[in-house]
């Protein structure tokens, strides 16, 4: 299972999903890009989840076309202190996961 982190979720987060293959927007050379052209991208480099900050992903793409799913955390900010709380349903939620399937994790 491939993960990329957005360029919204703070990088060190990527320490606590650490069974995981994780990489970031950044390292794949993917900064600025919309996430239409991020999804494509993805599919083609066979990451399978995208973890992002971002609540109107859903609304602006098709995501069971772009065959990867999408792990939405909603917190008070986008700061890892404020993140860090969701970690434990993140991982439950990426042991059942399928492709185009859209998940909001919330801290309330």
């Amino acid at each position: 299972m491939r993960i990329l982190l957005d360029e919204c979720v703070p990088r060190p987060l990527r320490r606590e999903l650490t069974d995981y293959e994780v990489r970031t927007v950044v390292e794949m050379g993917w900064s600025g890009k919309k996430n239409g052209e991020l999804l494509q991208l993805m599919k083609q480099e066979s990451f399978t989840i995208l973890l992002t900050t971002d609540q109107n992903l859903r609304y602006q793409q098709n995501l069971q076309h772009a065959g990867v799913a999408v792990v939405v955390l909603v917190a008070s900010s986008n700061r890892l202190p404020d993140l860090l709380p969701l970690i434990p349903s993140v991982c439950n939620v990426l042991a059942t996961i399928a492709p185009g399937v859209f998940v909001e994790i919330r801290d309330f």
